[in-house]
């Protein structure tokens, strides 16, 4: 199915929100990924989001040019035409935007969808985060604040960062410490500068012990309850219905399913995947290249074997590892099967 319009991106997210579940975001930085995603999606019956960090839009741009945007929109050009051939419908979201990457990423994507929704179109883009983590909240706010206005007028969304999530991801780097853990004040500050819907929707990724990367269970403190706890400061002080905030869940490798299923319950309704899939994806090359060392070098004079180092045969088989562990991901969620096709 065609990309997600405005209108049905809006409605993934209130369904997720109304029926307990959430969808796998999937960051990509390849067409081969990109394939793999849908694939898997489509194997669960998810509809779903791929993304693409500033990292993964310089990868797409060439590793030899400085044009992140550019890749940016070579990723949703790819992603909004091969997704037309599979029966399940898909976002297109930019992941972690700092302050000094806004100028080469999300500023110019945001100025190219407007050209779009001028020419009748539109937007290419279904949502962007902006992440402000790295900036004391009231500066985090203040761009917030600039950024929604233009993301209402083109029917996007934005993604906000309330808090900071450890680990490391594409350059943005934070230490783990007591800073893991998203405050009622802070929150209380967001929708103050925000508002509840009003001045544009947006989804804010509130921290609860998150980490980027890859940890083992128990180096790292996840307090999934906080986000109920929040939820319900926000409802008294502002007298919301229940679970005021959508919500998103960042740095969830190495969550254990019952984490997941109480972040999920007290609102997350996209959930970011990336280590784990990069695993699954370079995993298989690797089984590959192992179990058929011979085949692909050219040693002692022979001549190796084309079917094996073709990189369409070793590309199918990470695919489908990656496939495998999105349908995972949407069983963990809750969306396998909820696909609105």
């Amino acid at each position: 199915m065609p990309v997600a319009t405005p209108e049905q991106y809006a409605e993934m997210l209130d369904k997720a929100k109304n029926n307990g579940f959430a969808y796998p975001a999937i960051n990509v930085s390849s067409s081969s990924t990109i394939n793999a995603v849908l694939q898997g999606l489509t194997e669960a019956g998810s509809d779903g989001i791929i993304q693409v960090t500033t990292g993964g839009a310089d990868y797409f741009a060439g590793q030899s040019v400085k044009n992140r945007a550019s890749g940016a929109l070579a990723f949703a050009a790819f992603a909004t035409e091969v997704a037309k051939n599979y029966p399940v419908t898909v976002a297109l979201h930019t992941d972690h935007c700092p302050k000094d990457a806004l100028d080469g990423f999300v500023l110019p994507l945001i100025e190219a969808s407007e050209a779009e929704v001028r020419a009748g179109r539109n937007p290419i883009f279904q949502s962007h985060m902006w992440d402000g983590s790295a900036v004391p909240l009231g500066e985090n706010l203040e761009i917030a604040k600039m950024l929604l206005p233009r993301m209402k007028a083109i029917n996007s969304i934005l993604e906000v960062e309330i808090g900071v999530v450890g680990g490391e991801e594409d350059g943005v780097s934070h230490d783990i410490n007591a800073n893991l853990y998203t405050t009622l004040d802070d929150v209380i500050g967001l929708v103050d500068a925000l508002g509840l819907g009003d001045q544009g929707r947006y989804i804010a990724a509130l921290t609860f012990g998150n980490v980027h990367g890859v940890y083992k269970p128990g180096n790292v403190k996840l307090r999934p309850d906080l986000l109920g706890e929040i939820q319900s400061g926000i409802q008294s002080k502002y007298g919301t219905d229940a679970l005021p905030l959508d919500l998103v869940f960042h740095g969830g490798s190495g969550s254990t399913d019952e984490e997941i299923a109480t972040a999920v319950a007290n609102g997350v309704v996209k959930m970011n995947i990336d280590t784990d899939t990069q695993y699954a994806y370079s995993r298989a090359v690797a089984d590959t290249v192992l179990k058929n060392y011979d085949g692909f070098f050219k040693i002692d004079g022979e001549v190796g074997n084309k079917k094996v180092y073709d990189p369409r045969s070793w590309g199918k088989i990470a695919e489908k590892g990656m496939a495998a562990r999105v349908v995972d991901a949407t069983r963990q969620l809750g969306s396998a099967g909820h696909s609105g096709s």
